[in-house]
């Protein structure tokens, strides 16, 4: 049996763990290509991008305030560090954290609600 978290952190289908979760950068696919898993249904919502921005900006902030109290650069040396960084960090981050978050969906048989559910 698949670790679905494992799964979805690398970008697998959290069914399988065989097929590629993404079709593009951070497009979901909508089937498994190994499984068939319908992964249509997956929405991360905002999710991912919240842990991204609270995680990503806590540490891009932590370094650039130690920065500049231990070193005391220029402010136009620190946006050249600190502002790439940023991207760096949260681009990175992004993918990961909604594989994760599909995969909570599907460990957790997480769906919409409908009327029977009211």
């Amino acid at each position: 049996m698949t670790n679905p978290y494992a799964a979805g952190a690398a970008g697998r289908c959290p069914n399988c763990g065989e097929g590629h979760l993404f079709e593009g950068f951070l497009k979901v696919a909508p089937t498994c290509e190994a499984c068939g898993f319908d992964l249509k249904a997956a929405d991360s919502g905002d999710g991912p991008a919240v842990f991204v921005i609270l995680i990503g900006g806590f540490l891009v902030a932590f370094g650039a305030v130690f920065t500049q109290i231990a070193f005391n650069p220029p402010v136009w040396l620190q946006l050249i560090v600190w502002l790439p960084l940023t991207v760096i960090v949260c681009g990175g981050l992004l993918r990961p954290f909604k594989g994760l978050m599909i995969a909570a969906q599907f460990a957790n048989k997480a769906r919409e609600a409908g009327r029977d559910d009211v």
